[in-house]
Order: C-alpha cells, then sequence, then structure tokens
C-alpha cells in the first residue's frame, strides 16, 4: 500500500497547519492474518471471553474505514471482558511478538456493569528484532455508577507499527480512567473517542509518550460531552529525541444538553533534540451554554538551569536526562498501581534514553 490517509480530526483547520490528518506512505500491512497465540491473561480469567466470530464494526471516528474493517473482518484475536459487582482481581492481557506471532488484529469489548468496579490492563511488547503489525480496537461500554481504571501499555519496538482505534460510551455516573503509555512502534497512531452521554460521568485520560530515533506518533483524542455535569480530563506528557516526531490532536465538543459540564486538556512535549519536532492542535467545540472548558499546548527544550543543577550534583548528562523525563511522567505513573508493569515501563524510558 503506498499511501495511507487516516486519523481526520473532527473538525477541519488551515492546511497550512498540516495536522487534520497523518498521511503515511509504503507502510507494510499484512495480507494474511495467521492466528495469533501469543498471549497471556493474568488475574480473574472467568471475567475474559475469547470469541473467534468477527463482527461488524461501528466506530463513530477511529483511524478510517480500511483499519476498522481490517479488525470487522480479519481479527485473529476478539476478546470480551465483563467487569461485574462481584469482586474483582485486577484482569491483565499480555500480547507478545514475536518470529511466529508478528502480526495482531485484535477486538476488545470491555462492559463494566452497573455499580462495578474493577482495572483492566492491556499490554503489547516485542522480541527484539521483530518486525510486528499491530491494528486494534478496544470498545468500552460504562453502565450506571461503574468504576473502572484502563491501562494500555504500548512497549512495542520501533521497528513495529502501531495502530490502535479506542471507544468509550458513558452512562450516569459512571467513572474511567484511562492510563496510556506510548512508546513503541516506528509509526504510532492512535484514535481515543469518549461519548459522556450520561449526566455525572466523567472520563480522565493520562497519556505519556517517548520517541527516539524517526519515530511519529500521531494521537487524536476526542471527547463529546452530552450529559448534565459531564466531565472529562486530558493530560498529555511526552518527550522527543534525535529526529521524532508527534501530532496531537485534542477535540473536547460540549454537545447540547450538557448543561454545566466541565473540560480539561493539556499536553507538553519535552524536546531532548534540535531535531524533533512537535505539533499540536488543541480545539475546545460548544454548543451548549453554562459549561466550562480550558485548553493548553506547550513544547519546549529541556531546561538549561535545571539540567546544570542536576549535573553538578555528580549525574553525566545522560543519566541527567532519565531524571528529567521520570520525574516529567512520575505523576501520571503513579496511575499505575502493578509494580512490575511500572517497572517495565520504567527500564524502558531508561533503555530509550540510553
Amino acid at each position: 500500500m503506498e499511501l495511507l490517509k487516516l486519523n481526520e480530526t473532527p473538525v477541519r483547520t488551515s492546511r497550512n497547519f498540516n495536522i487534520n490528518n497523518i498521511k503515511l506512505e509504503n507502510i507494510s500491512i499484512p495480507q494474511e492474518i495467521n492466528n495469533f497465540n501469543n498471549m497471556q491473561v493474568y488475574g480473574d480469567e472467568s471475567k475474559v471471553i475469547i470469541d473467534n466470530q468477527n463482527t461488524k464494526l461501528n466506530l463513530t471516528y477511529g483511524l478510517g474505514d480500511f483499519f476498522t474493517n481490517q479488525v470487522s473482518n480479519n481479527a485473529n484475536k476478539k476478546i470480551k471482558i465483563v467487569i461485574d459487582k462481584k469482586v474483582n482481581k485486577e484482569i491483565e492481557i499480555d500480547f507478545k511478538f514475536d518470529k511466529e506471532n508478528n502480526d495482531l488484529i485484535d477486538n476488545i469489548e470491555i462492559v463494566a456493569e452497573e455499580q462495578a468496579k474493577g482495572t483492566v490492563i492491556i499490554k503489547y511488547v516485542t522480541d527484539k528484532n521483530i518486525q510486528a503489525f499491530h491494528n486494534g480496537v478496544i470498545r468500552l461500554l460504562a453502565k450506571k455508577n461503574s468504576k473502572v481504571n484502563i491501562i494500555v501499555a504500548n512497549l512495542m519496538n520501533e521497528l513495529s507499527n502501531n495502530f490502535m482505534s479506542i471507544e468509550n460510551k458513558f452512562e450516569d455516573e459512571s467513572k474511567v480512567n484511562y492510563t496510556i503509555v506510548d512508546f513503541g512502534g516506528k509509526n504510532s497512531i492512535t484514535n481515543y473517542f469518549s461519548d459522556l452521554e450520561g449526566e455525572l460521568s466523567d472520563n480522565k485520560l493520562s497519556t505519556i509518550y517517548l520517541g527516539k530515533d524517526n519515530q511519529l506518533f500521531d494521537l487524536n483524542y476526542i471527547g463529546e460531552l452530552r450529559g448534565k455535569k459531564s466531565n472529562i480530563d486530558i493530560e498529555v506528557q511526552g518527550a522527543l529525541k534525535d529526529n521524532a516526531k508527534k501530532h496531537f490532536k485534542g477535540t473536547i465538543d460540549f454537545k447540547k444538553g450538557c448543561k454545566k459540564a466541565t473540560g480539561n486538556e493539556n499536553e507538553d512535549c519535552m524536546l531532548l533534540s534540535d531535531t524533533a519536532k512537535s505539533l499540536a492542535l488543541p480545539m475546545l467545540l460548544c454548543s451548549e451554554e453554562d459549561v466550562e472548558g480550558n485548553h493548553s499546548s506547550s513544547a519546549g527544550k529541556v531546561g538549561e538551569k535545571e539540567l546544570f543543577y542536576i549535573m553538578s550534583r555528580g549525574f553525566e548528562l545522560k543519566e541527567a536526562m532519565k531524571l528529567m523525563v521520570r520525574a516529567k511522567f512520575n505523576k501520571i505513573l503513579d496511575n499505575i498501581k502493578n509494580e512490575d508493569l511500572k517497572n517495565e515501563i520504567l527500564d524502558s524510558i531508561d533503555k530509550i534514553l540510553d
């Protein structure tokens, strides 16, 4: 496939911004999808249903028709996770790419029943020199008064391609916290959409990204608020070195009927080289009165004073950089209570910055 145009913004902006979509050339798309067998489930396995029957997806946004149809028609892992009111252990699903399992098309559905509480971890890792392909969809239905934590960790290598669509629907008084760790992929393209139709529904999305060499990240985050007193908070922290690039598109849309709704988004990028590039487009759209929305975005080089202070305490430049990036990510990493996963992420930070 020579040219792919995907991940469109919900509202078009000036072409001069070069951020309305992402265009990728010569991406290797697997024509034949084999079985993916290197998956492990930890925790409350009784809540995980593995079904090989593909179903038609009807995403509100998603990455585009090609990637949505690929998941609809050719998923080699279809999983449903049900979180109910009974005592739930943490559920973790690990996908590991290797020579025999290098293409993953996954369709994951999560249903949080009324008043349910639970945590779901979804992790993607690759063997060191594997050129893997991942295209996945995660759909969440948060029913009335449910409380859910979702952690998605992309720890793939920089030789691979990662495409992901996430879509969430919120009923009254539901609360969902997402933590996304986005480190892997030559190209890592994500579309995230939340439909907050429930009154007093609440979505907190926290993301960290870290890129090196020629990695490209394209993050398209969309929240539509429809319920009264609904809320969305988007916090994105990232760092780029070498020739890495990042596009961030964040849209908070206050729809008719969402009186007293609130929405906040902030994206901050630390540039660790003169050749790293960051583009950002935070947007607020509104068709309702009596709402509150805030947005901000910033990008800048490492503070020389802070760097000098750390190095004056005996740290070399590389170690000082690691400390500053870790400090930047710590608030979001605190959302992850699984110490093994947190340590794996910290190890990945160190390796990327070496």
